[in-house]
């Protein structure tokens, strides 16, 4: 018992140069236990596999397949991946919302006011964030190398600059191109700014002001469903992966549904400081939604072709994707043969993914 302990430690410890993997331990019997109990996570046989071993497990196999551990892994990392999207997508509106104020020091007049960015943050995106917990998986999940904790968090800077840097920046042009097309808007700015005591708007000019806050709120719906639709996949493409999540599905419909409502129904005007768009205007709107859904494209079109070069540092393991088939395949063959197994999640060479 001892024995298969101290390769357990070893991995832990010496593993991937020094930093430690994250193991995996597979046993059946009484000699296991300590084994079982020493690794991260220990999987006891449901079938074949003592009381003991159940008991220092962390996982019972119910049917001794070791397929269904491979089948496990891949759930967890769907729920990881969903996870890490949902974080991105959420966080992708955080720029052109803060942008309006930061605008207003340089005298600029309020793009968005706080109630139009509590209606995108409760009303819509939190609704399509919770959807993103019935993602499918994307077709090469298995295919990637396993992500180690210690070195990758789930939300590590990649999130941030995704976010922040790339997803929010387009959507802040977007809806600021679609802010000054408004009539007037770049009138008011020259002239009387921001308004106030010193320079009150008139009524034409607070209308228009109105419409300008409007058309960006409403880009930036659009913006944050194509935000959506671009976080759905990291690498695969929207043409293969299609739409295949009906909960987000429905999660965009309420999204236009609310946005049109503040657009063209008056009683919503009041509480959300909205006013009437011209259906030119609205139109316009989807120019954002459609240019950052290709420009997402073509950024997964680009990682596509440099990991099938494996020119860059996220490129899939040709070695690990064959491994992975022959160990689905030969799945049934690995259970008739009693006693156990270690694995590295995190490894340079993991065994079960």
């Amino acid at each position: 018992p001892i024995h298969k302990q101290v390769i357990v430690q070893a991995y832990q410890k010496y593993g991937y140069d020094g930093i430690g993997d994250i193991c995996a331990m597979t046993g059946d019997g009484v000699n296991d236990a300590p084994a079982l109990k020493q690794a991260e996570v220990g999987v006891a046989m449901g079938i074949r596999g003592t009381e003991v071993a159940k008991d220092a497990a962390d996982i019972v196999l119910q049917d001794d397949d070791f397929t269904s551990i491979i089948n496990g892994i891949e759930q967890g990392r769907l729920c990881s991946c969903n996870l890490r999207k949902s974080i991105m997508y959420t966080l992708c509106s955080k720029v052109p919302q803060f942008a309006p104020t930061l605008a207003m020091v340089f005298g600029v007049p309020q793009a968005l006011t706080i109630a139009q960015v509590l209606l995108i943050d409760i009303g819509t995106d939190i609704w399509t964030a919770i959807a993103y917990a019935f993602q499918p998986a994307e077709s090469r999940l298995m295919a990637r190398k396993p992500r180690h904790p210690k070195l990758v968090k789930l939300a590590d800077w990649g999130v941030g600059v995704y976010s922040y840097c790339y997803i929010g920046m387009l959507q802040c042009f977007f809806c600021w191109v679609m802010f000054f097309s408004m009539p007037g808007i770049m009138d008011i700015w020259a002239t009387k700014q921001t308004g106030g005591a010193e320079h009150p708007y008139t009524s034409a000019e607070k209308l228009q002001v109105k419409q300008g806050t409007t058309i960006y709120y409403w880009t930036l719906v659009m913006g944050q469903i194509a935000a959506a639709l671009s976080t759905t996949t990291e690498r695969q493409s929207l043409l293969t992966y299609c739409f295949p999540n009906m909960a987000l599905n429905v999660a965009f419909g309420f999204e236009v549904v609310l946005g049109l409502m503040a657009i063209f129904v008056p009683f919503m005007y009041g509480p959300f400081d909205t006013a009437y768009l011209p259906k030119e205007y609205v139109g316009k709107a989807l120019i954002a939604l459609f240019a950052i859904v290709l420009i997402e494209e073509i950024r997964k079109y680009i990682f596509r072709t440099l990991e099938a070069r494996k020119a860059c540092g996220w490129c899939l393991d040709t070695d690990q994707v064959e491994a992975i088939g022959e160990s689905e395949e030969e799945g049934a063959d690995d259970n008739s043969e009693s006693g156990s197994e270690v694995s590295s999640e995190g490894g340079k060479t993991p065994l079960l993914c």
